[in-house]
């Protein structure tokens, strides 16, 4: 009779949701999860215990490779509303229609530290949105800063390696490797100077602006092109940590930031954040000192203005970190019709190195997981290998094909006939008008007194860290380059005299 009513009981609960019966993998009911097999109660365990073989087996591969940037991050759902009719600049379906809503998920990040480390650190912070548009998905993927470090993707790999921990020591990150590098790379005086200002260091993940970081092109029914620069403009108070306080969290907290993004989500705080693109014509390029697809450089507001393209609210947390966030799977290029990559060399290697790691580190079917997978149907003769769970019939699977007249193509997502100048040859050289330190030098100026003395402390404190007292009087001359001012607070800062520094100086 206890038996019978134990059943029940249980069989009650579990209409009610408060038991479920625990199964293994292929769905096979668990009598025992706590308990393996043996030959009696004090004897060996059995190989025979195919429950505890697969929970072994499952939990030894539940990690996966780890991203080598943008490692520690953050995610959730809501929902972009456009603004107003762009169609007259992009075919975007997305952009075609004011007040169109388009599901979507993002994910923050730190950018060069591991996985487990404290969002407190001086960091880049990852900005990427997955946008799952009636065409397909769209990946916007920037930063929180406007402009990066380099400007060419061949130097990616050695910049991470100098940002890394030393393959020596293996060491947390070391201003003597960082600014060996940079020394070298007068390119990065204007990404250095946003990183050791405030901005470094954003409070949260709510109260910080995102930035597209490259120039794109949006492309119409005309062809026309136009390239565009992203923002994304928190309705919340944009709100930075000095030093001091970073290292006041930190010493509380690690995940103050993911936290904080849940938190108040669940609380109905929902974050917005107002995206904004700044427009421009291939022949207007000709009008800067710089070229504006290099990614060291912003468009000046007062030159390029800003219009408003929609709103992002974001009002769901993930239900499962590793399926929807460390899952979520972001490359530059996911694109949609009207939407293409400009000319900027950075981009041009990321459009094949973000889809590259996730192909590491999720298989080569990656946009099948369910956060990563189109809203809309997908249609190709891509098939098999790890993961492949779409589904598949028929016995054709090659185009064309006589049989198979279904199969079309969509003549709005041709690529813009992009003109080259005549006679260009193939050279592996810089690009015209560097002009590398002119907006670090502005961006100083910009700043508050408050913010010049904080920029001035904490990139003082890191080159008073490096050994090489060559590599800091390169800095510092890149720096005065920028700022007389800024060069100069920064020798006194780390009693160096102009004689160090006027060898490394333009003649």
């Amino acid at each position: 009779m206890i038996k019978r009513s134990l059943i029940l009981s249980l069989a009650f609960l579990s209409t009610i949701g408060f038991a479920q019966q625990m199964t293994t993998n292929t769905g096979a009911p668990i009598g025992d999860n706590s308990h393996s097999k043996t030959v009696g109660k004090n004897g060996p365990v059995l190989l025979e215990d195919f429950t505890l073989l697969e929970k072994l087996a499952a939990f030894d591969r539940e990690k996966i490779p780890e991203r080598v940037v943008h490692a520690r991050g953050a995610g959730a759902f809501g929902e972009f509303v456009a603004s107003a009719d762009f169609s007259d600049v992009t075919k975007a379906d997305f952009l075609s229609q004011a007040g169109k809503k388009t599901p979507l998920v993002v994910r923050f990040s730190t950018v060069t530290h591991q996985a487990g480390s404290p969002e407190t650190y001086r960091d880049p912070r990852g900005f990427a949105v997955k946008f799952y548009t009636q065409e397909g998905n769209y990946d916007l993927v920037g930063n929180n800063l406007p402009v990066f470090f380099i400007r060419d993707a061949i130097n990616f790999p050695d910049m991470v390696h100098a940002f890394h921990p030393s393959p020596v020591t293996n060491g947390a990150s070391d201003p003597n490797r960082v600014f060996d590098f940079f020394s070298e790379m007068p390119e990065g005086a204007h990404m250095l100077t946003w990183l050791f200002s405030d901005y470094g260091t954003p409070a949260n993940y709510r109260q910080m602006e995102g930035n597209g970081v490259h120039a794109y092109k949006w492309i119409n029914d005309a062809g026309e092109v136009t390239y565009v620069k992203y923002k994304w403009v928190p309705q919340q108070e944009v709100k930075n940590l000095n030093t001091d306080e970073a290292a006041k969290i930190q010493s509380m907290a690690i995940e103050h930031a993911t936290l904080d993004l849940r938190n108040e989500i669940d609380k109905g705080n929902f974050p917005k954040w107002d995206l904004y693109v700044q427009m421009m014509k291939k022949a207007d390029f000709d009008k800067f000192d710089f070229n504006p697809v290099d990614v060291t450089k912003i468009w000046p507001a007062d030159q390029v203005k800003s219009v408003k393209v929609g709103t992002m609210t974001l009002n769901k947390n993930p239900e499962n970190y590793f399926q929807q966030v460390e899952s979520a799977a972001y490359s530059p290029a996911t694109l949609v019709p009207g939407i293409e990559p400009s000319e900027d060399k950075l981009l041009q290697g990321r459009l094949f190195s973000y889809g590259d790691t996730q192909r590491h580190r999720l298989t080569g079917n990656f946009q099948q997981i369910a956060v990563n997978a189109p809203i809309v149907k997908v249609t190709n003769n891509n098939k098999d290998g790890y993961m492949s769970m779409r589904e598949q019939k028929g016995n054709v699977n090659y185009q064309p094909a006589t049989s198979r007249p279904d199969y079309v193509e969509n003549a709005k997502f041709e690529y813009s006939a992009t003109e080259f100048v005549a006679g260009t040859k193939t050279v592996q050289d810089v690009i015209d008008k560097e002009n590398n330190f002119q907006q670090a030098g502005e961006l100083y100026l910009a700043f508050s007194k408050k913010d010049q003395d904080n920029l001035i402390k904490n990139l003082s404190g890191a080159l008073n860290a490096v050994n090489n007292k060559v590599i800091v009087y390169k800095m510092i001359a890149q720096f005065y380059q920028a700022n007389s001012e800024y060069g100069t607070r920064l020798m006194k800062a780390t009693n160096t005299s102009i004689n160090d520094v006027k060898q490394y100086l333009p003649k």
